[in-house]
């Protein structure tokens, strides 16, 4: 007997940053798998959704994006990207070398002119598989929220050992070939200030950005409701402010607001 997971395609939704984007989600709906359980992310703390099904295969995964390709090629819209992101960390399904390659080949066949993106907390671009993958698609968006380890241990919460130190050298490995991704906020967190849009954060982290090389840098802020109601937006302002100083390195930068 064949067990049908839920359909692992959701979208197409417009993104902030990426356009019109099909979202490719490799983890069950009714769940969260994440190696972070960030304090701002929408889907609540992971604590409170582990997931119950099992994951969809990559099978699953391929039959249930083509179909969807057929439609969106028939009904439109037409995609400018395919974004694996969902609930939870794509780089931790078992496949996701595979399934990368598979969603390559599936645009190529249906909107050859369309991006694929991977949104990861670069928690594992250490595995050889992993790091593979990334490097084939076309925006490569790895998370570096800050170099301050204590505030990655409050804000961003890994659920295992993180050293800022190894994911620096891990993202230098990329040779450029990757987009740092950097959510900026302020207020508050069980009673902690959580504004990491002051200098004592910022210009580390722009020095570990300058060492990375990345091709470009994206900068965000909160964009919906969040778990902890004590968090706030950064400002235009301070964001334009950040988005300078990158482009004062001679990287490009943008900031979604």
């Amino acid at each position: 007997m064949t067990v049908i997971h839920p359909s692992p395609i959701f979208g197409p939704v417009h993104s902030r940053r990426l356009g019109v984007s099909l979202g490719i989600n490799l983890l069950p709906e009714d769940g969260k798998v994440c190696s972070f359980d960030c304090i701002y992310c929408e889907c609540g703390f992971n604590a409170d959704r582990r997931p119950k099904k099992p994951l969809p295969t990559r099978e699953e995964i391929h039959n249930a994006l083509e179909a969807r390709l057929r439609d969106m090629q028939q009904n439109g819209p037409k995609p400018d990207v395919f974004t694996f992101a969902g609930n939870g960390e794509p780089t931790a399904h078992p496949h996701f070398r595979e399934i990368i390659e598979d969603t390559l080949e599936l645009r190529d066949k249906y909107f050859p002119e369309a991006k694929v993106s991977v949104l990861s907390n670069s928690t594992f671009i250490d595995r050889p598989a992993v790091f593979s993958a990334l490097n084939k698609v076309d925006n490569n968006i790895l998370k570096l929220d800050t170099v301050d380890e204590e505030y990655i241990l409050t804000v961003d919460r890994p659920s295992s050992r993180y050293s800022v130190a190894e994911i620096i050298e891990n993202l230098k490995a990329f040779k450029g070939n990757c987009i740092i991704q950097t959510m900026f906020m302020k207020g508050s967190y069980l009673g902690k200030d959580v504004d990491n849009t002051s200098d004592r954060y910022v210009l580390p982290w722009l020095e570990a950005i300058k060492e990375i090389k990345p091709r470009q840098v994206m900068i965000y802020t909160i964009d919906r409701e969040t778990p902890d109601h004590d968090l706030l937006k950064a400002t235009h302002e301070e964001l334009d402010r950040i988005v300078a100083l990158v482009e004062g390195a001679g990287i490009p930068a943008s900031a979604s607001y």
